[in-house]
């Protein structure tokens, strides 16, 4: 009988990070991966604009990613890269086998 840390681990790929149900895939850091960016979360923050000066402002994503895919959480501070869009990690969580990973970059 498989534990309910089993179960929870099997619906990371199976049911979260499965491109056919709430994923798309892109590539992070070089590596094709299963993806769920927020959209909601990043329309709240897109309507804040974090501005610092004229005309520029931090554009911010919320991502999740599965652990096992990813590898060690990222610090905060480090780069990732996005579909070939560099991006500054402003906060990484790990959630059960799942990251969930602020970035940001600045926008003209």
């Amino acid at each position: 009988m498989m534990s309910f840390k089993d179960i929870i681990e099997d619906d990371v790929h199976g049911v979260f990070m499965n491109p056919q149900e709430f994923s798309e895939m892109y590539t992070v850091n070089g590596v094709e991966m299963a993806v769920q960016i927020d959209s909601n979360e990043q329309i709240e923050r897109e309507k804040r604009f974090n501005q610092h000066m004229d005309g520029i402002y931090l554009n911010q994503k919320l991502i999740y990613v599965a652990a096992s895919d990813f590898g060690p959480l990222p610090k905060q501070g480090s780069i990732l890269t996005l579909d070939k869009r560099t991006y500054r990690v402003a906060d990484a969580v790990s959630e059960d086998g799942v990251y969930s990973i602020t970035i940001e970059a600045n926008r003209a």
